[in-house]
């Protein structure tokens, strides 16, 4: 479904991401890993059309997306989440959801509609009438996704969505993500929480200062020493392998 070939980003003379490459394929959820300021969230955002790539390519559903506005991608079906979740402050949870289902659906009521479903569907039916501004950060960050599917998308870009989440709200979301995968969506995430990469992606990417280093399931990558180094330091595997302190 989704192709990113060869992609670079230089800001000044910092290589944020260097010959970047990985595939999506429709119906599965991959992870993309890696320590603070490995360049996963530049990734994420020359996907979806917040920055253009130096060089290479992003290909949708067989179509060079390259370049493209976020909006333009949005159309196509592909949308991305935040990490920091900026909800309508004034406006409520069910005026919220509407927002996304806008981009299809033009009459008030349609959309209306649909973002009534979409909030029940994801456990929120009990809200829609909140104020936004008033959940919690588990509700807003159910409130991001509940947005994004209402546009209509099929590829989820997710950006941290469990950060800050207590283990159990973690619980709840990785319920939830499982869900929308099995309802037809494909899912590509940055996930810091470890617990939930291991228990939702088939396979990840790991990125450590901007390349590439690694391409596995999560419990083969766990094990690499090249993925160990990038998060815990130099000599950290071998440390763990004689049975020492990372």
């Amino acid at each position: 479904m989704l192709e990113v070939r060869n992609i670079s980003k230089s800001f000044g003379g910092l290589k944020a991401v260097s010959d970047a490459s990985l595939d999506v394929p429709e119906g599965s959820i991959v992870a993309l890993l890696g320590p603070n300021g490995a360049g996963k969230t530049t990734c994420f955002t020359m996907i979806a059309g917040f920055t253009k790539p130096d060089t290479g390519t992003v290909t949708f559903r067989g179509e060079d997306i390259t370049g493209l506005a976020p909006h333009q991608i949005c159309a196509r079906g592909m949308i991305r989440t935040f990490q920091i979740v900026q909800p309508f402050a004034g406006l409520t949870v069910e005026e919220n959801i509407a927002v996304g289902a806008y981009l299809h659906h033009h009459d008030r009521a349609d959309a209306t509609a649909l973002a009534r479903k979409v909030g029940k569907q994801l456990g929120m039916g009990g809200m829609l009438d909140r104020p936004a501004a008033s959940l919690t950060i588990a509700g807003r960050k159910r409130l991001e996704l509940a947005r994004a599917l209402a546009t209509g998308a099929k590829l989820l870009l997710l950006d941290e969505v469990m950060a800050g989440l207590i283990p159990s709200e973690v619980t709840e979301i990785v319920g939830i993500i499982r869900q929308i995968r099995d309802e037809g969506h494909t899912i590509l995430l940055i996930e810091h929480v470890m617990q939930a990469v291991m228990s939702l992606a088939e396979t990840a990417y790991v990125l450590n200062y901007g390349e590439m280093i690694a391409h596995a399931p999560p419990k083969e990558l766990v094990q690499d020493p090249a993925v160990i180094e990038a998060y815990l330091g130099h000599g950290a595997a071998t440390r763990l392998q004689e049975g020492g302190h990372a």
